[in-house]
């Protein structure tokens, strides 16, 4: 077999493809190529044979096979030693170098596309050039990135590309294609309304951002985004200014998004440490904002902020008004007024939501990582339910309301939840929150302690159910009026029975909503 050496360079992105292919060239390789890629790289200057000529049989089936050839696969993966005599007797000449990246599905599929036209988009002949290379890494290049062209020109200039870029290379490509089939997989179960947890499962990601640190600073950590990013997807979000995001800003925004879009009125939350120290709604954001603070000014210091609305002029005084510092303020919008009034605290990062955020939900399943494996569920988006009066009281309007604001509040506080709230004339705010305590009555105990209004006149949100009456008796004693809970503890009855003594109006909704 003569010692012509050969590169395949087959690109749906095209970015850069001259200059792989010039140092391919200048290393002493024959350029192979189909279509698109072999028009782009005559077009800069650089000598090609078609592939189709290289294997003697033309591109067939409007394309779909063009690079499943013998002469090309056992080319790539033909071991140099065991397998050059068969490779000989064949005339295969062994392709060395493998630059390949794939057909753009989950670009021509975003936003709709019908089946026949995502069928069109799956790649065949790509992802199978591209594992074959890096099975064989040891004998062939393989390059998925654009961005590695530069560094792989120059290890060929000074000499070769040695083994840890070769198997470097090999795990990127397996990554590149492993993901694609994901993405493909994910598409195909949402047209098919496919169940939500398979048999199988993969989660295609891509990095969106390094973090200097994860939640401790011994932590490495990176934001990855989900394959479909529509919805309630913070990759979708866009920073206007300040600090690059931390992992602990990103995790916080997050439960601080979960609260400010439970309401349709103008609402405003604090986030501290994942859990809501402030939450209100009112006619307008800037007033949402100080009830939300006078929740717990002093834990909002360092907090994240979220809107449910478009942050005007007057919110940003108000902020301001306040001194309180901020991590992050996000809002679905920023007025220029807004903007230019933030633009002096250039360390505050400001994050800007799609438009659409309200109208949407996540896409993709819940999912945490445990050791050894994930945890998938349906994300908690609330579950509609017959409230029920339990006790000899019926909550009286205002009550009903501030029941419904706690309730909503409750369910995006870390476990064991228990939140105080008041109803206002137009609007509700959070006045207590005991969040991730290990009994429900310290629970109580904590949410009333931290309760900085009076107490006497608010309502109760748990949750998950009472098992015991003393978190009721608890709360009846600092002044609560209402109550809002799951039920179903066997000691309802007993449950019911502290507030029907306390003359406490009690509600269940047949709903549990832990968040651990």
């Amino acid at each position: 077999m003569s010692g012509q050496r050969y590169a395949l360079i087959s690109v749906s992105d095209k970015s850069n493809v001259a200059e792989i292919g010039r140092s391919l060239a200048a290393s002493g390789h024959t350029i192979l190529s189909t279509g698109g890629t072999a028009r782009a790289l005559r077009d800069a200057g650089i000598e090609v044979v078609d592939v189709a000529a290289f294997t003697g049989a033309p591109e067939i089936m409007n394309g779909r096979v063009k690079t499943l050839h013998p002469r090309v696969h056992g080319g790539i993966l033909g071991d140099r030693q065991r397998h050059a005599d068969e490779a000989a007797s064949h005339d295969i000449p062994w392709i060395d170098a493998v630059v390949c990246n794939l057909y753009p599905f989950e670009e021509r599929t975003k936003g709709g596309a019908d089946l026949a036209t995502a069928i069109e988009t799956i790649d065949i002949g790509g992802p199978t050039m591209v594992r074959a290379a890096a099975k064989n890494h040891a004998h062939v290049l393989v390059i998925v990135d654009p961005g590695d062209y530069a560094r792989v020109g120059a290890a060929l200039t000074s000499g070769g590309v040695d083994a840890a870029l070769r198997t470097e290379l090999a795990l990127k490509a397996f990554r590149h294609t492993a993901r694609y089939d994901g993405v493909i997989a994910d598409w195909l179960a949402r047209q098919a309304e496919a169940p939500a947890l398979p048999q199988e499962a993969s989660i295609p990601l891509r990095l969106v951002q390094s973090l200097r640190y994860g939640e401790n600073p011994h932590q490495a950590a990176a934001f990855y985004a989900d394959a479909d990013t529509s919805g309630r997807s913070l990759a979708r979000a866009t920073q206007h200014q300040g600090k690059a995001l931390s992992f602990n800003n990103l995790a916080d925004l997050d439960g601080a998004l979960r609260v400010a879009f439970e309401f349709s009125e103008p609402a405003a939350a604090v986030i501290k440490h994942m859990n809501p120290c402030g939450c209100a709604t009112a006619p307008d954001l800037a007033s949402a904002f100080e009830r939300a603070l006078a929740g717990d000014p002093v834990s909002a210091y360092g907090g994240i902020l979220a809107f449910n609305r478009t942050v005007d002029g007057d919110t940003v005084r108000a902020i301001r008004r306040s001194r309180t510092f901020f991590e992050v303020i996000s809002a679905p919008g920023f007025t220029d007024e807004a903007r230019e009034l933030l633009a002096p605290r250039t360390k505050l990062r400001v994050l800007e939501l799609p438009s659409d955020w309200a109208a949407t939900r996540p896409p993709g399943m819940d999912a945490r990582r445990v050791q050894g494996g994930w945890l998938l569920q349906d994300w908690d988006l609330g579950r509609e339910t017959e409230w029920t009066v339990a006790g000899a009281r019926q909550p009286d309007d205002d009550e009903l309301r501030a029941l419904r604001f706690a309730w909503a509040a409750c369910r995006n506080v870390k476990s064991n939840a228990i939140v105080l709230a008041r109803a206002l004339p137009d609007g509700a705010a959070l006045n207590g929150v005991g969040a991730g305590q290990m009994s429900r009555v310290d629970a109580v105990h904590l949410a009333v302690k931290k309760a900085t209004a009076e107490v006497a006149g608010s309502v109760l949100a748990s949750d998950a159910f009472f098992p015991f009456p003393d978190g009721v008796e608890v709360a009846a004693a600092a002044g609560v009026s209402a109550i809002v809970q799951p039920g179903g503890s066997i000691r309802d009855e007993a449950v019911i029975a502290a507030a029907d003594a306390a003359g406490v109006a009690m509600v269940f909704t047949g709903a549990r909503h832990f968040r651990h």
